[in-house]
């Protein structure tokens, strides 16, 4: 089923899901190589929410590897529109213009993801809380436990009798 407007594409799925939900079944037959079943979810995505950033970055990157790279740059500008200092915008922009043959933007979006990526957080790694206890710096080991140069007497514990020795 193939959608020729947003607007249509949007009973293409099941309605109980969220678009979480939609998104990674989009990106599930992304990674199957089924282009065109990914267009049309993460189109019925779009629909619902015009602004889900991955989803727009998503159908241009689906556009390019089905070959369609006319499309896959119209669907990188609209997702340079949602985010237009975005890195990652800025690659995949310069990839889809390279495949067309166009070295001279391809060149232009690969300086804008180069600016990009020098503008994001410079904060020290380890400073800034995650706030997600698994993604955190490993800490350093504790110190090792220092032993007592001599044990005190321990009058609890037998000591092995000798042979010859009766207690």
């Amino acid at each position: 089923m193939a959608c020729v407007a947003r607007q249509s594409c949007v009973s293409v799925l099941l309605p109980d899901m969220t678009l979480q939900e939609q998104y990674d079944d989009a990106l599930f037959d992304f990674s199957r190589g089924d282009f065109d079943g990914a267009i049309t979810k993460l189109k019925a995505i779009l629909a619902e929410n015009p602004e889900h950033f991955d989803a727009q970055l998503s159908l241009g990157m689906a556009y390019y590897r089905k070959g369609d790279y006319a499309a896959a740059i119209e669907e990188g500008h609209r997702a340079e529109q949602l985010r237009p200092r975005e890195q990652l915008v800025h690659t995949n922009l310069s990839l889809f213009y390279m495949k067309r043959g166009d070295r001279k933007t391809a060149e232009h979006h690969g300086l804008q993801a180069r600016i990009a990526s020098w503008k994001e957080d410079k904060t020290s790694p380890g400073t800034g809380s995650t706030g997600d206890p698994e993604l955190e710096l490993a800490k350093p080991p504790p110190p090792p436990v220092k032993l007592p140069e001599k044990f005190p007497d321990m009058p609890w514990k037998k000591t092995a009798s000798k042979p010859g020795n009766t207690p």
